[in-house]
């Protein structure tokens, strides 16, 4: 009987069989731990900046807001120094200051840079141009500027420029910083100046990110420019309007550089003492550590309870 022999199937060209191909397959922990070792080395760096200048320096105030220390001696005192920092007159007068500073600064100058980016956002050359313009202020060193308006923009005789328009318009003049009624606004002036520009980009980014079509809906419609930003600008960008507003009233409510160089510190009849510069008063001119510690918990409070009425508010609109 003959034996037939099936011929061998041809194989297939193609890439030789790897030699490593017999190897185990990489469990999956490993795989994502290579994976994403790159990221965490990345990561590490940030979390240890945080740990070492941000975490560990709020724990230790926290705890020092509970110590008292005499002649490098440490005892705990629990509540003694938020009683005593409470019932100083001080305190209230900072608080009352500082949210009258937040209040007008939110009215100008967080209205201001919108309709700032609402103009430029109209022009149709020299948009780059302006932009650099309305942004210069923002890379000017901060103690320059103030410098820039204390002996020059509030110089008190008519020489200061202000002052000077305000003579050319047959108006009175102003004592500017060195009147209690006028400290204040002042401040809140250079502080607008100082800070817009960074406010009006971010605007600006989200106008040019409104559809064109809905203007040429509410022009068809018979609408102004008043009504066009009223039902067309601000909903579209009042996710923004909203974080910007809230991270205003918690940089406004850190006022310190403001009033340490316009106002020389607490300014006339203390009109310009804010609780941040209490804090520096305690911690650097009346040796009282523990008592900076305190006031700088409260002002932690006050500003956590501000960011959770934020995100609570904008959870309920998303």
């Amino acid at each position: 009987m003959a034996i037939t022999t099936v011929p061998e199937t041809p194989r297939k060209p193609g890439r030789p069989p790897s030699p490593y191909s017999a190897r185990p397959q990489r469990t999956s922990l490993g795989r994502k731990v290579r994976d994403n070792l790159t990221g965490h080395a990345f990561l590490i760096g940030a979390v240890l900046c945080f740990v070492v200048f941000s975490w560990y320096p709020m724990i230790r105030g926290i705890v020092m807001s509970f110590q008292r220390t005499r002649r490098g001696e440490t005892t705990w005192v629990g509540w003694d120094n938020y009683s005593r920092i409470i019932a100083d007159p001080s305190f209230w007068t900072a608080w009352q200051n500082t949210f009258y500073f937040t209040v007008l600064a939110l009215a100008l100058g967080y209205v201001v840079p919108f309709f700032v980016a609402i103009l430029l956002n109209e022009f149709r050359h020299a948009k780059g141009y302006l932009r650099i313009l309305v942004y210069l202020p923002v890379m000017l060193p901060p103690a320059s500027a103030l410098f820039l308006f204390k002996f020059y923009a509030y110089d008190p005789s008519e020489a200061g420029l202000f002052n000077a328009i305000l003579k050319a318009l047959h108006l009175p003049t102003s004592q500017w910083m060195q009147s209690p009624e006028m400290t204040m606004p002042a401040m809140v002036v250079a502080s607008t100046w100082m800070n817009m520009g960074g406010a009006v980009l971010i605007y600006l980014a989200s106008l040019q990110n409104i559809p064109g079509e809905l203007y040429e809906a509410a022009e068809l419609d018979g609408a102004g420019i008043w009504r066009r930003i009223v039902h067309v600008t601000i909903p579209q960008t009042r996710l923004i309007l909203a974080l910007l507003a809230m991270l205003q009233i918690v940089a406004t409510m850190q006022l310190f550089i403001e009033p340490l160089i316009l106002a020389n510190g607490a300014g006339a009849e203390d009109s310009a003492t804010s609780v941040a510069y209490l804090i520096y008063q305690h911690g650097f001119f009346q040796n009282d550590l523990n008592g900076a510690a305190a006031l700088g918990v409260i002002m932690l409070v006050v500003l956590a309870g501000f960011s959770a009425v934020y995100v609570r508010l904008t959870a309920k609109q998303d």
